[in-house]
């Protein structure tokens, strides 16, 4: 087998990671399944520290600034090579377009792939990408983008069919690593989301990136344990930019103007990187002559989403409906025929599925309220879509039904008490 592996080293100080999940789905410790029961779903928390390895040959240079304007440092560029992974479809795609083919690259993550704060979505890393590509085979190159803000694997492996693999991708990248948050549920989606993607037909590339918030809050050592599993590229930002930020020799504020979405130059680090590995597989294409197979690797956990897919109203009639109705779209492009209420009211659906959750708005003007879930007559969850005094309107996502029989469940959503003059958009069911 053809292939390059080389383990990230540089030793730091270990980050504590402490942050509320995201999307709620049962309050777990690592390798217990995740459940849900009739009271609502509790919220966990990521609170293991990122460890580091112990070869110091690509440390921090204490009291040397990082010149932003000379690139990115072989130091930084080392440490972000956690792995330079099995290249063999990696080649593929690019002998296939060196010979005149036209191939797909795609992208798929929440905001910082979708671009947010990028000055132009021209500078946003994946369309930077999407240059590289074009720059080596041009003409030959088709491009995705399946960056949605806010949005996380478990949505991710809901919806990747549809808005990525229908596409017939050669190479994908995946970048989840600041938007999941629960080691435990998003350990199992990003493994189904990373499995759907290399078991497509096309045997597309799969490469993994990891970003960071400020303070080095990030799932990446999770997810490196899936991309470890199946010997993938793992490019990590957060080790690049992260031990100068924690150094003192790289100040956040020049890469990002949040705590968590890079800038123009923050892209273009994560650019310079991505390009420096693409240019050394590039370079030596010579030297893989093993053709890509279909993707047989064994389960890293139980892939419990294996068949994860998006339901709309287009999708299942609902048996029964007071309140809600039928909207084309209320606020995401990507995400049609919607099932909406503005005043209380229930819907009831049948679904067959032993795993099922909800996407749905949650909103800041005050008119949203909470609703309950039942399946099969029992209460297993809240769907609480006001977010009055948020930074703003957004869709999350809520597991109610976890590794069940899969059988036909009875769904009913209807208004909690005190609730019945408020809200909600029910943007999708997101079962398998």
């Amino acid at each position: 087998m053809s292939f390059r592996t080389k383990k990230y080293a540089a030793s730091a100080a270990a980050l504590l990671l402490c942050v509320s999940m995201l999307s709620a789905c049962g309050n777990t410790e690592e390798g217990e399944p995740v459940t849900t029961t009739g009271a609502d779903v509790s919220q966990a928390q990521v609170s293991e520290p990122i460890t580091m390895a112990s070869d110091t040959s690509n440390d921090v240079d204490p009291g040397v600034p990082v010149d932003l304007s000379k690139g990115v440092s072989d130091k930084m560029y080392n440490r972000a090579i956690m792995s330079e992974g099995n290249t063999v479809r990696l080649a593929a795609a690019m002998k296939k377009a060196q010979n005149g083919e036209k191939i797909t690259v795609g992208v798929i993550g929440g905001s910082i792939t979708q671009g947010s704060l990028a000055s132009t979505p021209a500078n946003c890393y994946a369309s930077k990408f999407n240059d590289w590509w074009q720059n080596k085979f041009p003409g030959k190159v088709d491009f995705v983008n399946a960056g949605i803000g806010g949005t996380n694997s478990y949505l991710g492996v809901h919806r990747v069919d549809e808005q990525l693999l229908s596409y017939s991708p050669d190479v994908v990248i995946v970048e989840f690593s600041v938007n999941d948050t629960d080691r435990v549920m998003n350990k199992y989606s990003y493994d189904s989301l990373v499995r759907k993607i290399l078991s497509c037909n096309s045997n597309p590339a799969v490469i993994l990136l990891f970003t960071t918030m400020e303070d080095g809050t990030s799932l990446q050592d999770v997810h490196k344990e899936i991309g470890t599993a199946y010997d993938l590229p793992m490019i990590s930002y957060h080790d690049a930019v992260y031990p100068e930020v924690a150094a003192g020799t790289l100040n956040w504020k020049d890469i990002s103007p949040d705590n968590i979405h890079p800038n123009d130059a923050g892209h273009d680090i994560i650019n310079q990187i991505i390009s420096r590995y693409l240019d050394g597989v590039y370079n030596g294409l010579d030297s893989v002559s093993e053709e890509p197979s279909a993707f047989t690797a064994e389960a890293y956990t139980k892939d419990y989403y294996a068949g994860a897919k998006m339901l709309s109203a287009a999708d299942i009639t609902a048996v029964s409906s007071e309140g809600f109705e039928v909207v084309e779209k209320d606020f995401y492009d990507q995400f049609h025929n919607n099932w909406k209420s503005t005043s209380g009211g229930s819907i009831t659906f049948e679904v067959e599925c032993s795993n099922l959750g909800f996407f749905f708005m949650r909103t800041t003007d005050g008119k949203s309220g909470k609703f309950e879930v039942y399946v099969d007559g029992a209460k297993k969850g809240t769907l609480d879509a006001d977010f009055t005094g948020g930074w703003g309107n957004y869709g999350e996502t809520q597991q109610v039904l976890f590794a069940a029989e899969n059988t036909k469940h009875t769904v009913e959503i209807k208004a909690a008490e005190g609730s019945e003059e408020k809200g909600i958009t029910i943007l999708g069911l997101m079962a398998s």
